[in-house]
């Protein structure tokens, strides 16, 4: 499970929001990836690292790796988000 804070006028950095003029919020682009990327090896799931870039989340190496693990087994993964 990972765990993240973020700031509240940046919530649509991470979660999609109707109203909100961000692109690509990281819950659409990890949706998008786990789709095309189920059962593909951790290493091939590395558009991840450019996701949370680009939505400016604070996800560590080990919080991506896992996300890439779940993506690759299908498995659920859990996130704990912090708002501040």
């Amino acid at each position: 499970m990972g765990e993240i804070s973020i700031e509240r006028q940046h919530l649509d950095h991470l979660l999609a929001d109707s109203a909100s003029r961000y692109g690509v919020p990281y819950q659409k682009a990890f949706a998008e990836l786990a789709e095309a990327r189920r059962g593909r090896p951790v290493a091939e799931i590395l558009p991840l690292r450019r996701a949370a870039d680009d939505a400016l989340l604070g996800f560590t190496d080990a919080d991506l790796h896992e996300q890439a693990k779940a993506i690759s087994t299908g498995e659920p993964y859990v996130l704990r988000v912090k708002v501040a």
